[in-house]
């Protein structure tokens, strides 16, 4: 998708959108070309439920007076509630409807009153509807190799025209390095278990290196050397070898705090459930059981990209969890990085184990402000919150306090969830240090105790995504499958909290 900004013009070809506000109050653009077509903009409104409310699109045909093949008029609702949200679902929304008329070129036209789109400069407008372009035509379709060309999404090119397009340009930048990484995420979640396994999953973080981040790659020797019995207990089933990534990124200028924040991320690439194995039914979507990890390297991307003035750490442990001869059974003991031993009462409660030696070695080595793990890590959280909110639990109020803020700026939300010791009897071992499961209820919140185990006083905070990872359904910058979940509500909290 080409996206591109230039001055207001109503001589473009293709198709041409314009702006209605609620109760069909034409924007400056929808008057002049109003004009233009002989009032068939107004005679169309008449004739349709179209109000101009947020959301709703009305499309004309092939009007005579103007150049553009067809004219779309999108609703902005009222002014006063219009928000870069909003903006960002109009570029979106844009974007699907005319991906399917057959349409490749698509204008939309950005007006502002004294130099505003409601409470949003133009600029930033512009940028929001391009941006929301960017996320809403996203489409991962590398392996539809039958699929005929009708049924493919014909939109090629965008032109946002806007009074002030270099500035709206420039506001777009940090929005299109945010979009490659959300992308980034969606497309390591989307690979089939087959193309991206752990060694695969290694080899994509390594390729941030191009763009400025230190990268480090530990096979199972090295693990070994490290003590990381829990997550090489994940990993003994499969023939695939375990890798755990580290990545850095150093964009805090000289003479800031130079004390990184780090991101955490499970990347179990396919997960059996072991030898506690899951039902059949479903199980295809396991491939997606490294969404955490996705979400990692997602972010790294996004915030080395945008060249963020921050010191970053993400790391990732990748493992594929396989029933074998060789894997790790119910009631078998492993001793994690950290010296805790830990019973394997069920080995489908794989993810907490890759990230109690991967969230000890984060703290341990790099001594972060901050420490947030990500991960698709119990189908509990989903029985509490559904595919709405993501599950957050933190060891610290003013974090949670900060990752709630952010996801609710940028639309992806999440609710902050129980700790307490009291949990903690749930998960206690006849013979270990902890089990790795309880059996009384409050799944997603034993599994954040039992991570809290492992971060040894850090300010820290856990994201459940199990319920945000993959979608059943569009949204106008989130279509169906792989969503991303994760990098855009990361990137905020960085530059709203961290950055120089």
């Amino acid at each position: 998708m080409k996206i591109s900004f230039s001055e207001i013009s109503l001589t473009k070809s293709g198709a041409l959108a314009v702006a209605v506000y609620a109760d069909r109050k034409l924007s400056r653009s929808a008057q002049a070309i109003d004009k233009k077509i002989g009032g068939a903009i107004s005679k169309a409104l008449k004739n349709s439920r179209f109000k101009g409310e947020k959301g709703q699109l009305l499309g004309l045909n092939a009007p005579a007076g103007v150049s553009a093949s067809r004219v779309v008029l999108f609703g902005l609702g009222k002014v006063a509630e219009i928000t870069d949200l909003k903006l960002q679902a109009v570029g979106g929304k844009l974007a699907g409807h005319i991906g399917g008329t057959g349409e490749s070129q698509l204008a939309i036209i950005v007006d502002a009153e004294r130099g505003k789109v409601g409470g949003v400069s133009a600029a930033d407008a512009a940028a929001d509807i391009a941006y929301g372009v960017k996320l809403g035509s996203y489409r991962f379709d590398k392996y539809r190799t039958t699929e005929k060309p009708e049924k493919k999404p014909s939109l090629k090119s965008v032109n946002v025209m806007v009074k002030g397009a270099a500035a709206a340009k420039k506001a777009y930048a940090a929005c299109d390095k945010i979009a490659d990484g959300v992308i980034c995420t969606r497309d390591l979640v989307s690979e089939p278990a087959n193309i991206l396994y752990p060694v695969s999953l290694a080899a994509e973080a390594k390729k941030l290196s191009k763009i400025g981040v230190k990268v480090e790659v530990m096979g199972r020797a090295r693990m070994e050397k490290l003590g990381m019995g829990a997550l090489l207990g994940v990993a003994q089933g499969s023939v695939r070898e375990p890798q755990f990534v580290v990545m850095q990124w150093n964009g805090a200028p000289r003479g800031a705090d130079q004390k990184p924040v780090a991101f955490v991320g499970k990347g179990v690439t396919f997960d059996t459930g072991g030898i506690s194995i899951k039902p059949s039914a479903g199980m295809g979507d396991m491939k997606w059981d490294m969404g955490g990890a996705g979400v990692v390297v997602g972010l790294m991307r996004a915030l080395a990209g945008r060249k963020a003035r921050a010191n970053i750490v993400g790391i990732i442990g990748c493992v594929e969890n396989m029933p074998s001869g060789t894997a790790q059974r119910p009631g078998d003991v492993v001793k994690s990085m950290s010296g805790q031993t830990i019973e394997v009462d069920n080995t489908d409660a794989e993810g907490r184990l890759v990230l109690a030696d991967a969230l000890w070695y984060t703290q341990k080595r790099f001594k972060p402000k901050a420490m947030i793990d990500l991960a698709t890590l119990t189908g509990a959280i989903i029985m509490s919150l559904g595919h709405v909110h993501a599950g957050l639990f933190s060891s610290d109020d003013d974090l949670a306090k900060a990752i709630y803020k952010a996801g609710q700026d940028e639309d992806e939300l999440v609710w902050r969830m129980p700790l307490h010791e009291e949990y903690d009897g749930n998960i206690s071992s006849d013979i270990a240090d902890v089990k790795n499961v309880g059996r009384d209820g409050g799944g997603s919140i034993t599994a954040a105790q039992f991570l809290k185990r492992f971060t040894n006083k850090t300010v820290w905070a856990h994201l459940d995504i199990a319920g945000m990872t993959w979608s059943k359904k569009d949204k106008p910058t989130v279509p169906r499958g792989g969503t991303g979940f994760g990098v855009r509500l990361l990137d905020r909290l960085v530059a709203d909290n961290y950055e120089a």
